[in-house]
């Protein structure tokens, strides 16, 4: 096999605990990701799920990240076989999967994802090397599509370390907003948000598994917590939050120009 990609040394890197940095990609086209690669992120997630992303642009960006030597995933919009099928075959490499909230559906999402033992479909697309791995191809593509389970939901909660335990599962992400909001509405008593999630990364690490998430900055106290938990694999606000923080920070500093003219 060629010197691998990034996508393809993904896998390795998170089951290591290998510091690394990602960002969600809201907008529909190849453009930010090429950025990032360029200027070193690890991996970028496409979030099909929160923004208008098809599998036309999906498949753009994809290509996009293989060029740039970075690592592109999919946070899939449905939990079912089509859409972890689809993706991986335009090349991603991996998927995050919302609202897993068993180890039941977790081992549904594994199969979806894997060809031997599993129940992924065959097809001699980018993420097969357009047919150029022959006969090692299920292989190879079962060693580097990587699954995210996102928990997300207050049965998953208890339900964290079976699913990290799953085989094939290969990291769990905790989804702070939709979790707070399952917890707000949860009948009966419930932990707090920083209580869960506590519960969450233990549970991941019993099972030797890596937890990630997502903050909005690192001069954050939020990030200081996570990272003093062990999490390793971290997310950066998304590509339209980094533009609005790069935007605040400019017009910051065309006023404060402004100013000393006028001084």
């Amino acid at each position: 096999m060629k010197d691998m990609r990034s996508g393809e040394r993904f896998r390795q890197r998170l089951g290591s605990g290998e510091p690394m940095l990602g960002t969600f990609m809201k907008v529909p086209a190849s453009q930010n990701c090429e950025v990032l690669g360029l200027e070193g992120f690890d991996f970028v997630v496409l979030d099909e799920e929160h923004a208008p992303w098809n599998r036309g642009s999906l498949d753009h960006a994809l290509l996009a990240c293989r060029a740039y030597d970075i690592a592109g995933l999919v946070r899939i919009a449905r939990p079912d076989a089509n859409s972890v099928l689809s993706v991986l075959d335009d090349g991603a490499a991996g998927v995050m999967v919302p609202h897993v909230a068993s180890a039941e559906k977790a081992r549904e999402v594994v199969s979806w994802a894997r060809y031997l033992g599993g129940s992924r479909g065959s097809g001699a697309s980018r993420g097969g090397e357009y047919g150029g791995r022959g006969e090692d191809n299920y292989r190879i593509s079962d060693d580097i599509a990587t699954v995210i389970c996102m928990i997300e939901d207050r049965d998953a909660i208890d339900a964290a370390g079976d699913i990290a335990a799953t085989d094939g599962v290969d990291a769990l992400f905790v989804g702070r907003a939709d979790l707070a909001l399952s917890l707000r509405n949860a009948k009966g008593p419930a932990p707090t948000i920083r209580e869960a999630v506590e519960t969450v990364v233990a549970a991941a690490r019993a099972a030797g598994k890596p937890a990630s998430a997502v903050v909005q900055s690192f001069a954050s106290d939020e990030a200081k917590w996570l990272m003093d938990l062990g999490l390793t694999t971290l997310m950066v606000a998304s590509d339209l939050g980094l533009l609005r923080q790069a935007a605040r920070g400019a017009l910051t500093d065309f006023r404060r120009a402004v100013d000393r003219r006028k001084g």
